[in-house]
């Protein structure tokens, strides 16, 4: 079970963060960013399952800027809300909200002494392609059904650190002409694609698929252990 701590910016922004530590001194770091629907009781699980396999890890709370302690379920309502919001971090000026996820790597690095990896869902699936790009101190990075990721100006990014995504054959957000774009640019990205839905991952959505969640999850761990060994 995780806590929460306070994390500083380089803007000078403080915003939570969800930490889970490991039982004995990490073997690496992982930083967990969140879907729109916040840093709640999945995106904890998921972190905490991190710490379970020997990583530290953190889920910042990347709504912080524009609303304070989202944490929601899975409805339509909270759906509409959290577009809202991530159209709403999206459009902050400069760095925005990768100065937190920056942030965040750096204290995980720091803390563990090890190499961090980033993983994504959602719309935290698109911020770890980007942050594959954009931010300094990752060593591998995992998106899972990155909204947004395979329109052309994301594919046009050129990622400093492995990749492995995680993708569905029928995700309106990621459609599959985009997915295929995606593998044609980046044929140093390993993408995994499911026949599940958007959030498959997730155990409190619909759209949660066992076989294709813990087919993704086994290849993530075996990604991680590889690239921050």
């Amino acid at each position: 079970m995780g806590k929460f701590i306070d994390l500083k910016a380089a803007d000078g922004f403080t915003f939570p963060a969800y930490v889970a530590e490991p039982a004995g001194k990490p073997k690496a770091a992982v930083v967990v960013l969140q879907e729109i629907f916040g840093v709640n009781s999945h995106i904890q699980q998921v972190t905490d399952r991190f710490a379970a396999q020997g990583y530290l890890a953190i889920a910042p709370a990347i709504f912080e800027r524009v609303e304070k302690g989202v944490d929601t379920g899975y409805n339509e309502a909270t759906m509409k809300a959290g577009i809202a919001l991530k159209a709403a971090v999206m459009a902050l000026p400069g760095a925005g909200i990768m100065q937190d996820v920056q942030a965040s790597i750096d204290h995980v690095a720091k803390a563990s002494g090890g190499k961090v990896g980033i993983i994504g869902f959602c719309f935290g699936g698109l911020l770890a392609w980007q942050a594959a790009e954009k931010l300094s101190g990752l060593s591998a990075s995992v998106p899972y059904y990155g909204g947004g990721m395979v329109a052309p100006e994301e594919i046009a990014r050129k990622p400093k650190v492995p990749v492995m995504a995680h993708l569905s054959d029928h995700d309106h957000s990621a459609p599959m002409e985009g997915v295929n774009a995606l593998i044609k640019a980046h044929p140093e990205v390993e993408v995994h694609v499911y026949n599940a839905d958007h959030g498959f991952n997730c155990d409190q959505r619909g759209a949660y698929n066992e076989e294709a969640a813990t087919k993704a999850r086994g290849l993530t761990l075996a990604f991680f252990a590889k690239h921050l060994a």
